[in-house]
């Protein structure tokens, strides 16, 4: 199913640019002070652990699970993840909202970096939620580049794991080759100069806890995200190379095998993420897959007027919807 009307920002709001970052920027209360929470940490590869931030119902196994991912140099704590948080909650939700390897302050948990193929992480919180907490409907729920992941890991799992109710991704770069070469394009300098800061940052505190393990000396002399991929993410991730693990971290050579209600909400006018990738016949022919690809939106935006009883956060009221219908 396509729908490509429901959602209209303001006139302003429909350049992608200003869309994007202004619902970052949007007062809003995501401190979920009222809402119970506790840390975990999940044990997903040997030496490693992800840190997710739970937040259970009173009968967490009466309850449907939603594990929120986040997108890259984002964590826990960004305001989206606050944000669907506090809904799903309060619509009956137990909610984890996990932390990728390495981010939210956890580059000591892992001597791995993050990357956008490690859909093994999430398939392995799910069977643990599924076998050790007995929960019987869990849904993956990601953004960006976590929305690739959950679609990459529902594809993997197929029909296997009784426990996954679902998966939601919005605005998802299920392939990385051509999303990274639309956001190094001079058009999105602003989003890659950010991007690029932060994983150099991090790249540093990281070596801090693990000496000697990567060449710090060649950061100086990388100017883009894929020159920082080629050199430190495929190495330490086990590709040969930055393009091959582009090629093979794309969720679109899995889409084909999702088996469970899936949802894709991608803006048409997203800077980095082409629409053209969500027009491909695979996506059309899997009847489990729904689509909603309004012409504005930007990346993550979805910021709009209030109407018909919602706040302004579309795409967070989108998936609560679609988690109660299905769910």
């Amino acid at each position: 199913m396509h729908d490509t009307h429901s959602f209209t920002p303001p006139l302003l709001l429909r350049n992608a640019h200003v869309m994007t970052l202004a619902s970052g920027y949007w007062p809003r209360d995501t401190s979920l002070s009222q809402i119970p929470k506790n840390e975990r940490l999940f044990t997903t590869d040997p030496g490693t652990q992800l840190l997710g931030i739970c937040h259970w119902q009173y009968d967490r196994s009466a309850s449907p699970t939603i594990i929120l991912v986040h997108g890259l140099e984002g964590c826990a704590d960004s305001h989206y993840m606050r944000g669907i948080a506090d809904k799903a909650y309060r619509q009956g939700f137990n909610v984890v909202r996990m932390n990728q390897r390495t981010c939210g302050g956890t580059e000591q948990l892992t001597p791995t970096l993050y990357n956008s193929g490690l859909s093994s992480d999430y398939r392995e919180i799910v069977r643990e939620l599924a076998t050790v907490d007995r929960l019987t409907r869990i849904w993956l729920v990601g953004y960006s580049m976590g929305g690739n992941l959950v679609l990459k890991a529902a594809g993997e799992m197929g029909g296997t794991v009784p426990a996954l109710a679902g998966v939601v991704a919005v605005c998802p770069n299920i392939d990385p080759t051509q999303c990274v070469a639309a956001l190094e394009q001079p058009r999105n300098w602003i989003y890659h100069q950010h991007f690029l800061s932060r994983l150099k940052a991090r790249m540093k505190r990281k070596a801090g806890f693990f000496p000697g393990k990567w060449d710090l000396a060649a950061l100086g002399s990388i100017k883009t995200i894929s020159q920082f991929d080629d050199f430190y993410t495929a190495r330490d991730g086990g590709y040969r190379n930055g393009a091959d693990y582009y090629d093979r971290a794309g969720a679109r050579h899995v889409l084909n095998r999702i088996v469970v209600p899936t949802l894709i909400i991608t803006a048409q006018n997203d800077p980095f993420i082409p629409y053209s990738l969500f027009t491909r016949p695979v996506l059309r022919e899997n009847q489990s897959i729904t689509l909603l690809t309004p012409r504005h939106g930007g990346h993550c935006g979805f910021f709009s007027l209030k109407q018909n009883g919602e706040d302004s956060y579309w795409a967070e009221n989108r998936i609560v919807e679609f988690l109660r219908r299905a769910g």
